[in-house]
């Protein structure tokens, strides 16, 4: 895909070897850096009109579209693009009411004009990483699997369910989220049925009734979801787990080892397991990204994820956006593998030698959002 961010300064290199005499008419580059200019006023008004129109509440949202409409109207994004652009706009949007999963998504590569007063600077993007790692069995009748997404990728889900299957006999199973960053439903949708004995609910799932009529709800149409009676303007779909008619994982013991970066799917998966009491959580709260929601295009190459909806405990009807998921069990990420490994009778030096052996290469801190202040 082109992007008219990258394609805006080859045109005026062009122009500029092209014009005879050498140097362009004033009037050209007039109109070149008007259109510079018009990036960021743009890229931040379609945000807000997105968020007014279909954030999952609608006064917030509307309370974000009026944020970005004064930094409209104040100039502070006119000559702003890039990482500049992303944190004044993040700045302006985590200033009304922080949320987990709002951030500009700003051009692969693109540069950065300086940055207003009191913006974060520019960060450098990070590594992808790979979904699945050191999935095995990490010491006699224990498995071990570490996710960093869950992604909507059919190979990533045979893998999972290769993993269960290929499991079964554990007498334990422990899943490492410590440096999972969310994703969507279709792993855990091959997880859950191996470790439940009976059909169980497992969360609750709500979307602003606008968005679902017009059919941008991003999990309709889900097999293991189903349709509830919600909350005025949303519409609610329980998550729910149905066995596979395999028994030998019933009673095994689950652990969920989290941290801080633990976010939104993988928040979701360890709401699940506490909820019904099926796995044991050890580490720290989880980020405290709750809202699922979709994609959209901005324009110019920038993008942003606007949050439809949310997930809840269908017990209390809490959700875990700003607070994470708790605990169990609460010690400091890098010690929770050691201590779900001791709970299993592993000698504590044997265990310590395992963690060191299987600590993730990734961040185990909550991200701090760009442009927070």
């Amino acid at each position: 895909m082109i992007r008219s961010s990258r394609l805006l300064p080859g045109l005026l290199m062009a122009a500029a070897m092209i014009a005879v005499p050498a140097i362009a008419p004033p009037t050209a580059f007039a109109a070149d850096e008007a259109a510079a200019e018009s990036i960021g006023d743009a890229v931040a008004e379609k945000y807000a009109a997105l968020l007014e129109r279909d954030y999952v509440y609608p006064e917030t949202g509307k309370r974000y579209a009026a944020a970005l409409r004064a930094g409209i109207k104040a100039g502070r994004y006119r000559t702003l693009t890039g990482e500049a652009l992303g944190a004044a706009i993040d700045a302006d949007v985590n200033g009304v009411a922080p949320d987990g999963h709002l951030r500009l998504r700003v051009p692969e590569g693109a540069s950065s004009a300086p940055a207003a007063s009191g913006a974060a600077a520019p960060t450098t993007p990070r590594p992808r990483k790979p979904p699945v790692e050191q999935a095995g069995w990490i010491a006699p009748g224990i498995a071990f699997i570490r996710f960093n997404l869950f992604p909507d990728d059919a190979a990533v889900t045979e893998a999972a369910a290769k993993f269960m299957a290929d499991h079964a006999d554990a007498k334990a199973i422990i899943f490492d989220i410590r440096s999972h960053n969310g994703g969507g439903l279709e792993q855990m949708d091959v997880i859950f049925p191996w470790l439940f004995a009976e059909p169980t609910r497992l969360v609750t799932m709500a979307t602003r009734a606008s968005v679902d009529a017009e059919g941008g709800s991003p999990i309709d149409g889900v097999a293991s979801l189903r349709l509830v009676k919600g909350d005025p303007g949303m519409v609610a779909r329980e998550h729910w787990a149905t066995p596979n008619g395999d028994k030998r994982l019933h009673k095994a013991k689950v652990y969920v080892l989290t941290s801080g970066a633990s976010g939104s799917a993988a928040e979701h998966f360890a709401l699940a397991m506490k909820h019904t009491h099926r796995g044991i959580l050890v580490g720290a709260p989880t980020a405290g990204a709750n809202h699922f929601g979709r994609g959209e295009e901005l324009g110019g190459g920038y993008a942003a994820f606007i949050p439809v909806g949310r997930t809840y405990d269908p017990a209390t009807g809490k959700d875990w956006e700003g607070d994470g998921v708790q605990p169990d069990i609460a010690v400091p990420p890098a010690d929770a593998l050691v201590r779900a490994l001791t709970d299993l009778g592993v000698a504590p030096a044997e265990a310590k030698t395992l963690s060191d052996a299987h600590r993730p290469a990734w961040p185990m801190e909550r991200r701090k959002p760009r442009g927070a202040r």
